[in-house]
């Protein structure tokens, strides 16, 4: 698979899990920051059935907490 192909394959899960937040109640959370949330923890890029795991598997709590250390430390989007 094409670098650009699987970048936009990794993209569509982080919509999928960004849907799935929003229906549990996290609104306005954009794929980008599910990424960044997933992938901060890899040196390199491990297999592909790893990050699929890592991104379907992330759990709101997990996400929240990044997002308020993210906050604390300035580095959110405006």
């Amino acid at each position: 698979m094409q670098k650009s192909a699987l970048d936009a394959e990794i993209l569509y899960l982080c919509r999928l899990k960004a849907q799935e937040l929003s229906a549990l109640g996290y609104e306005e959370i954009a794929e980008e920051e599910i990424w960044r949330c997933v992938s901060e923890k890899y040196k390199e890029i491990p297999a592909l059935h790893k990050v699929v795991n890592d991104i379907l598997s992330l759990k709101p709590g997990r996400f929240m907490n990044w997002m308020t250390m993210q906050a604390f430390k300035g580095n959110l989007p405006d």
